[in-house]
Order: C-alpha cells, then structure tokens, then sequence
C-alpha cells in the first residue's frame, strides 16, 4: 500500500461491494489517491469497518454503508446518507456481484430463479445505484462510473451461465448509461479475467492461479490490486476522454495464439 498522491484529493468516491476483496482493494486505491470513501455492504459489516479503518490510515474518510443495491429504495438512501456526509458524490464503483456456480455442461444445475438472483445484484443493482447517484454526479459536471463486469461477458465461461450472461448484459448497460450520462459523467466497464480471491477455496484458487501463470502471456495470475489499478486509472483525471469504454485486464489470457486471426 502506498502513501497519498493527490490526484484525487477532495474527491468522494462510493464503492458497491467494498468491504472485501477487489472492492476492498479499489476502496484503498482510491484512498491512496486522496479521494473519500463510502464502502457499501450487504452484510460484511466487520470487513467494511476493517477496509474503512485502512482508508482512514491514509489521511482520507471514510465511512459504510449498509445497502443491498438489488433494493432500490436501499440504493436511494445510501446516495443520501454518503451525500449527508461528504455533501457531493464524484465516482460510483459498482462492484457488488453474486454468482452460483454450476457446470457449464450441465443445464439443469441452473433454474431461472437463479438467473433472476444474479441480474438483480449483477446488472439492476448497477442500474439502480447508477441512477440514485446520477444527479450528484452531474452536479460536479465530471463525474465516473466504473462498472466491475468479466472476461465471461465475452467469453462465455466462468463459475456458470447465469453469471455469463449477467455480466454481457451489464456490459451493453455501460454503454447505455454512457449515452444517457454524458457530457457530465463518464461511464467504463473494466472485464477482469481470473483474480485470486476469496470467491474461490484455497485449492481451488492456488490450482487457477498456477494455470494461469502458465498461459497467460504476461505469465500473471490477477491480483485484486491488479484491478483496483485498471479501475482507478478510469475513475480519475487520465481517463478524461474515455467512456462508453469496456477495459479488459487479464495478463493476456483472452489473446489468441500468436499466428492465428
């Protein structure tokens, strides 16, 4: 973890999902950056703390905020409770996701109910938290959204088919959203491929991240900081002129083999 650069300094950022894992990390980024953070959770309330209480270290504040954005009234009322606080809203992460893993070969391991699950957190939540915090955003004149989506989103693969396609789905709502949000705010997606965290056990997660430091071309396998950095870098002043954007970052690993078209 590094000291402040101030690039972001004075800034309040909102981060979906930010008490653990890639949230967690991308809440510190942004703190390293000098913006202000509000951690939203479902129900990690002591990892929100733990994560806040880091960001705080940094020089910044930072507060939780229980919320399930799959609720829109729940997204409505964190947008007032971080804008209570901090008076303004510049960058909005939505990070929260779910998945139910299931055998990409099996159909039956999946019902709609499940599919209905994960689109209601995956991509309406994005939707509704997007849409509690636009006018705040506007009213700063350069706002960010940055949507957390997947390599699966293009690739048909991942823990299964639901969580595919809610992820392609959220990728046309970036799009959308940067149509309907410009000129004030911008709107990116970052796709990240695998990243060891604790959606996987440790076998599991130590197994992929061996494979992929095999086949990737950058002979990596992703980090949560790894990440936090491809998100951060669209939330902020370098990212000025892109949106409507959707960034992969995943060591190469959806590249073709050299020579083939």
């Amino acid at each position: 973890m590094g000291s402040m650069d101030g690039s972001m300094i004075g800034k309040v950022a909102v981060v979906t999902g930010g008490a653990t894992g890639l949230g967690a990390a991308v809440s510190r980024r942004l703190a390293e950056r000098g913006a202000h953070v509000a951690i939203v959770y479902s129900r990690s309330a002591a990892e929100a703390e733990a994560t806040a209480e880091e960001c705080r270290g940094l020089g910044v504040e930072a507060i939780t905020v229980q919320g399930d954005v799959g609720d829109d009234a729940a997204c409505r009322a964190v947008a007032d409770e971080v804008v209570a606080r901090f008076g303004r809203i510049d960058v909005l992460v939505n990070n929260a996701g779910r998945t139910k893993a299931a055998d990409h070969r099996d159909l039956d391991a999946l019902d709609g109910g499940d599919f209905l699950d994960l689109y209601r957190v995956n991509v309406v939540g994005a939707f509704q938290m997007t849409r509690a915090v636009a006018p705040h955003l506007r009213a700063q004149g350069a706002g960010a959204v940055v949507n957390v989506s997947s390599t699966s989103s293009t690739d048909g693969s991942g823990s299964s088919m639901a969580y595919a396609a809610s992820k392609a789905a959220l990728n046309t709502l970036t799009i959308s959203l940067a149509r309907s949000l410009a000129p004030e705010v911008r709107v990116n997606a970052v796709l990240p491929g695998f990243i060891a965290t604790g959606w996987y056990d440790a076998a599991t997660r130590d197994s992929l991240a061996d494979e992929f430091r095999t086949r990737t071309p950058l002979r990596r396998a992703g980090t949560a900081e790894d990440i936090a950095v491809s998100v951060v870098f669209l939330c902020d002043e370098g990212a000025r002129h892109i949106t409507g954007s959707l960034l992969v970052s995943d060591a190469g690993a959806t590249l073709k083999p050299l020579g083939l078209l």
